[in-house]
């Protein structure tokens, strides 16, 4: 007996296990403190606290749509986590939404998201005839509003990927408008974004969002400056090496005039 019922549980393991980094459609059983509890027909998953949207309530018997970030086999049976929140469940909905993604012809790149709130989607194509983001987007905004929809209201900033690191730096920031990226000579994976002072805030974003998502989506370290501040800390580099130009001179002659002295003694 045993024996047969280690045997089913390795069954419902091999069928859900296949599901992994895929969405599923699910019936919400019950909550607690821990877990959202969904039924997947044969076995229950759980969707721990990190795994919820902040902004939906999860109603018993109410269907919902989740990623399964990991399937483990436990003594008890298959244990399927599900989530709300990870990146792969966006990945996965624009697959759904957009033949293009789907099928290849468009490239999601990276995803960066604060689930519930905030998102943004690197795009690319080798296509040169579609324009990726416009077409992940849809026409008048349909294919990404539906996904919008999915996920209550959660903001979407699809942005070209770029080969060129400046110029996607610079598309990540977008609304923003950017003047200028500087490369950190000491940090490859660091840069200094100069947009116009009115951008600023925009640039930053709310508590910082834009410029963080902006970082996770690109993988750099971004730090951004208004262009009058970077051009008051360009003419206090320079005052400052004029300065120590001066003081370079100042000893020379004081050296020369050592030299000098020291000659005419001899």
């Amino acid at each position: 007996m045993q024996r047969v019922r280690e045997a089913e549980r390795e069954i419902v393991f091999n069928e859900y296990s296949k599901y992994e980094d895929e969405l599923v459609t699910g019936t919400i059983e019950r909550q607690d403190t821990r877990f959202v509890y969904v039924s997947l027909d044969k076995v229950e998953a759980v969707m721990g606290v990190r795994d919820q949207m902040p902004n939906e309530v999860y109603r018993p018997q109410s269907r919902i749509k989740v990623y399964v970030s990991k399937v483990e086999n436990a003594t008890k049976g298959p244990q399927v986590f599900v989530s709300r929140t990870e990146p792969g469940m966006l990945k996965r909905l624009f697959e759904q939404e957009v033949p293009e993604i789907y099928d290849g012809t468009v490239e999601i790149v990276s995803i960066a998201r604060e689930a519930g709130d905030r998102a943004k989607v690197s795009v690319r194509t080798n296509n040169a005839d579609i324009d990726p983001v416009g077409t992940a987007v849809g026409p008048k905004g349909q294919r990404v509003q539906t996904i919008v929809n999915e996920l209550n209201g959660e903001n979407m900033d699809i942005v070209e990927w770029d080969d060129d690191d400046a110029r996607y730096i610079a598309n990540a920031l977008n609304p923003a408008e950017v003047v200028d990226v500087i490369f950190d000579p000491d940090n490859e994976r660091a840069c200094t974004v100069i947009v116009p002072d009115y951008q600023l805030s925009l640039a930053i974003g709310k508590r910082g969002q834009n410029a963080r998502l902006a970082a996770k989506l690109t993988g750099f370290k971004i730090d951004i400056k208004s262009e009058s501040e970077a051009a008051a800390e360009m003419n206090s580099a320079t005052e400052e090496f004029n300065d120590n130009g001066a003081d370079v001179d100042s000893d020379n002659e004081t050296l020369n005039e050592t030299d000098t002295d020291s000659t005419n003694e001899e």
